[in-house]
């Protein structure tokens, strides 16, 4: 079994770990009975880790988020589908691998699903670009989207990336187009649009696949405009300010619920999603379907209003203690 990665916060557990695997080696290799010592560590150790993400920063959230070994788009639909197929190309001579997506079964209903997709190590990493989508990964996932309006299959996005690529390659094929022609066109569908940040999302590169009817997030997740290293940079041209701006962005789940921009916070198990991702995906399983049977209850008309709607409402700001509208 691989070793699990700790993060610097969860250093204070790795004492108590070492006693587990040290009692549960003695079990293996005599007949002494260490059960009922084995059972109070691990009580302990829950407990410590429970108290350790429940009060977790902004910037102990990212690293949660951008944790190796938590669960990537593939992962969830592995485990919340009966069956996918996955879809290659934008039909345009672009096959990007940081953004994937097919269409697939949960139960009796059919769905197209789509996200960005990160490595587990670093050559998977660099083959899926650290999950940075090209402009050819969002016309490949605007293909599948325009697949789904024809069929009149719901679209289960999951987001998951530090930004779309910024290389000059990206440019020039039309990153910021691509990102825009996507903005636009998710209006105008008329099947139900389920979004999930299941790990980090940022900036417009999360926004390509994220114009939603309901916008879900799991609790260590964090969305952002952009990253807080790239805005402790521009603001104080100091990197290392990143936890400052991390707090100051108000990029957890339940700011952004409170503000308004998504409207579910998903639970993760104790430890965070990497501790137990077949209970992740089942909580997202249940959530997902959960939404959509009350989406597919309205009519195409009524979805593109709503969808309208919501975002509209977005873009408030503080003024001299008042909430006020912006003139988006």
């Amino acid at each position: 079994m691989a070793r699990r990665a700790l993060l610097e916060f969860e250093k204070p557990l790795v004492e108590l770990e070492e006693q587990i695997e040290q009692i549960r080696q003695l079990a293996r290799d005599s007949e002494v009975d260490v059960s009922q010592q084995l059972l109070q560590l691990e009580t302990l150790a829950t407990r410590r880790r429970s108290e350790i993400f429940a009060a977790l920063t902004p910037a102990q959230k990212i690293q949660v988020a951008r944790h190796p070994q938590r669960p990537s788009t593939l992962d969830y639909i592995q485990v919340i589908t009966d069956q996918f197929f996955e879809l290659h190309g934008d039909r345009r001579g672009s096959d990007d691998q940081a953004l994937v997506g097919g269409v697939g079964r949960i139960g009796e209903q059919g769905v197209v699903l789509l996200g960005h997709q990160k490595g587990r190590d670093t050559k998977e990493n660099v083959a899926r670009n650290f999950g940075m989508a090209s402009p050819g990964g969002y016309r490949k996932a605007m293909r599948l989207m325009e697949h789904a309006d024809r069929f009149g299959l719901p679209i289960l996005s999951f987001i998951d990336t530090p930004g779309a690529y910024a290389g000059v390659l990206a440019e020039e094929q039309g990153q910021g187009e691509a990102i825009a022609v996507n903005l636009r066109e998710m209006f105008r569908l008329r099947v139900p649009i389920l979004a999930t940040v299941i790990g980090e999302g940022g900036s417009g590169g999360a926004l390509g696949i994220g114009v939603a009817d309901r916008l879900l997030m799991f609790e260590h997740s964090v969305y952002t405009v952009a990253s807080p290293e790239a805005c402790a940079s521009i603001l104080w041209r100091d990197a290392g300010k990143a936890p400052d701006a991390a707090q100051a962005l108000r990029i957890t789940g339940s700011d952004l619920l409170q503000l308004g921009l998504v409207d579910r916070v998903l639970q993760e198990p104790c430890g965070g999603n990497h501790w137990a991702p077949l209970q992740a995906a089942q909580t997202l399983k249940a959530a997902l379907l959960e939404e959509l049977a009350a989406l597919q209850t309205l009519s195409p008309e009524a979805l593109q209003q709503q969808r309208y709607d919501k975002f509209r409402r977005m873009g408030r700001f503080l003024e001299a203690g008042q909430v006020q509208e912006s003139a988006v």
